[in-house]
């Protein structure tokens, strides 16, 4: 146990040294609760170009997150900067940056990591 603390702290502070220093993203509150849009259990593959309640619940749940990016406005509008918001959830969650909100996806918005020390993209 203390061994797998060691290797995370490596590879934590491996990060920061490669990609600068940055303050960890927290999700503020347990995902999904003030998000209705559509039922939980309704989850759709979304990308870039897509409309409807499901890309409204998928900003609404990234909102989740602390800190930045700013909070996204739940237009139900699958845009550039909800594209990039996405890929900087799947980064933090160590999935493949695809922008696409897929099971994998889903599953982490309404379940998000305590922290991320992966910066944001400016």
């Amino acid at each position: 146990m203390r061994r797998n603390r060691l290797l995370t702290s490596a590879a934590v502070l491996g990060a920061a040294v490669v990609l600068g220093p940055a303050v960890p993203h927290t999700a503020v509150a347990a995902s999904g609760r003030n998000c209705s849009y559509v039922a939980s259990g309704y989850r759709p593959t979304l990308a870039y170009g897509d409309t409807g309640a499901a890309v409204r619940q998928v900003q609404c749940l990234s909102n989740v997150w602390g800190g930045q990016p700013p909070k996204l406005a739940p237009d139900g509008v699958y845009g550039t900067v909800t594209q990039r918001k996405i890929e900087w959830i799947q980064t933090c969650h160590g999935l493949p940056a695809s922008g696409v909100v897929e099971g994998r996806t889903w599953h982490v918005l309404y379940h998000p990591a305590l922290d991320c020390y992966v910066p944001y993209p400016s």
